[in-house]
């Protein structure tokens, strides 16, 4: 695979989740806390970062741990079955990120035409995920993107705090 190609998926989907990062940080200790929808999707957003890049997904081992629970049975600011079994501070949140974020990088560089061959294979029933590889990472980023859109809009809303953009990964300081 060309180089140049693995540095363009790098540098933005490193983007993407060093603006991850930038939401939770700047999110103030209390808040982050208290505020429970804003809380859940950044814990959602850690996780599946995760997940996503968890080759083969059947290996996933998180290090943060969570319960699957029936709607009936979830805190109504969750937004999926996924509950944290406590909550973590930001810090563990950060740490995880971060942990991720180097896997990523890994990942991208190690690409090669043969591993754009593999797939990304949950398993055999109708709805579960089979992707190559390219597109499990553009279906990633675009999914931390979507949830970290949300993470800024809650910031903006409730506190009147304003995000930078990054433009590609490392340009701006996520740790604030």
């Amino acid at each position: 695979m060309d180089k140049s190609i693995k540095e363009i998926l790098w540098n933005q989907f490193g983007a993407s989740i060093d603006m991850l990062i930038n939401a939770i940080s700047n999110s103030p200790d209390n808040y982050f806390t208290t505020h429970r929808r804003f809380y859940y999707i950044a814990f959602h957003s850690t996780i599946f970062l995760d997940y996503y890049l968890t080759l083969p997904p059947s290996n996933f081992s998180p290090q943060l741990s969570f319960t699957q629970k029936e709607a009936k049975n979830r805190p109504k600011e969750a937004i999926d079955d996924l509950i944290p079994d406590k909550i973590y501070d930001k810090q563990e949140i950060l740490e995880y990120i971060k942990q991720s974020r180097e896997k990523c990088k890994q990942i991208i560089y190690a690409l090669t035409d043969e591993k754009l061959n593999e797939r990304f294979k949950e398993g055999d029933e109708p709805n579960d995920m089979d992707y190559p590889i390219l597109e499990i990472l553009l279906y990633n980023m675009r999914h931390t993107q979507h949830h970290t859109a949300q993470l800024n809009m809650l910031l903006r809303q409730d506190i009147d705090k304003h995000m930078e953009w990054s433009f590609r990964a490392g340009d701006i300081d996520s740790e604030q």
